[in-house]
C-alpha cells in the first residue's frame, strides 16, 4: 500500500428501515429472546406480536398481508430470512446479529428501541433487562455509548444532561429521524417551562424517587412479558387448529 492510500473504512451493512420494518424486526428479536421455544416465528405469530398492546409504541393493527409484504422487504435488505420447516407452516427469523454486527446485549437494547422508540435510559434498562442482563444504569450506558459510535443509537437529550437522558435508535430514514429530533426538542422546551413554574416542586415531579420509578418500570415489563407470552400461545393455538381443520 502506498503512502497516499488509507485503510478502507468497513462499509455499514444495514440501511434505514420503514416503521413497519422496524416493528417486525423488533418483534422477531424480542420473541427470539423471550420465547425461544416459538422461534423462528410463523406469520400469524409475528402479526400478533406486532399488534400486541403491551410494550409497543405506537399500538398498530397490521394484517397478515401487511406483515408478509414487510417480511419479504426485509429479506431483500438482508435483515430476515424465510425458514422452511418440516411442517405445513413456514417460519421466519431475523439476521440482526450479522446485519447490525451487534452482541446479544446490544441487540436487546436495539430491539426495545425498535418496539417503543425514544425512551429514557431508566425505562430502557428495565425493559431490555428482561431479554439480556443489564444490572444497573452504568451497564446500559456502556452499551449505548458503543452503539452510538456506530450510529445505531441516537441521543435526544441536550449534551451534558445527567438525569432522564432520552435515546432512540438510528435506523430511521434521515428525514424521519430529523422529525423525531425536532419533536423531542419541542417537548423538552415545554417540560423546562413547566418545571420552572413555582407551583411544581421537584418532589411533586417525582425526582426524589428514581429508584421507585425503576422498580415500577421493571414490574410493568414483567407484566408486559407475561401478556406477550399469552399472545404468542394464542396465535400458535389458532394456527394449530387451522392446520388440523378444526
Amino acid at each position: 500500500m502506498s503512502e497516499n492510500e488509507s485503510t478502507p473504512v468497513p462499509a455499514v451493512s444495514w440501511v434505514p428501515l420503514t416503521a413497519r420494518e422496524r416493528r417486525v424486526l423488533g418483534v422477531m428479536a424480542e420473541k427470539a429472546k423471550t420465547t425461544p421455544e416459538y422461534y423462528p416465528m410463523t406469520l400469524a405469530a409475528i402479526v400478533t406480536g406486532c399488534n400486541q398492546k403491551s410494550n409497543r409504541d405506537p399500538v398498530v393493527n397490521y394484517d397478515a398481508d401487511d406483515v408478509e409484504d414487510t417480511l419479504h422487504s426485509l429479506r431483500k435488505k438482508g435483515a430476515a430470512i424465510l425458514v422452511e420447516s418440516g411442517g405445513r407452516v413456514s417460519r421466519w427469523k431475523h439476521t440482526l446479529y450479522e446485519w447490525l454486527k451487534v452482541s446479544k446485549v446490544e441487540l436487546a437494547v436495539v430491539a426495545e428501541l425498535l418496539l417503543r422508540g425514544p425512551q429514557t435510559e431508566g425505562d430502557l434498562r428495565a425493559r431490555a433487562n428482561r431479554m439480556e442482563p443489564l444490572t444497573d444504569l452504568p451497564a446500559l450506558q456502556a452499551q449505548l455509548e458503543a452503539l452510538s459510535g456506530r450510529n445505531l443509537v441516537v441521543y435526544l437529550s441536550p449534551p451534558g444532561q445527567r438525569r432522564g437522558v432520552v435515546v432512540t435508535h438510528g435506523l430511521y430514514p434521515p428525514e424521519e429521524l430529523e422529525k423525531v429530533r425536532q419533536a423531542f426538542a419541542h417537548a423538552a422546551v415545554a417540560e423546562d417551562d413547566e418545571a420552572s413554574a413555582p407551583s411544581r416542586s421537584s418532589s411533586a415531579r417525582g425526582e426524589s424517587a428514581p429508584g421507585w420509578r425503576d422498580e415500577a418500570a421493571g414490574l410493568r415489563t414483567e407484566i408486559e412479558e407475561l401478556r406477550s407470552r399469552v399472545d404468542v400461545l394464542t396465535a400458535e393455538l389458532r394456527e394449530l387448529r387451522t392446520a388440523l381443520g378444526a
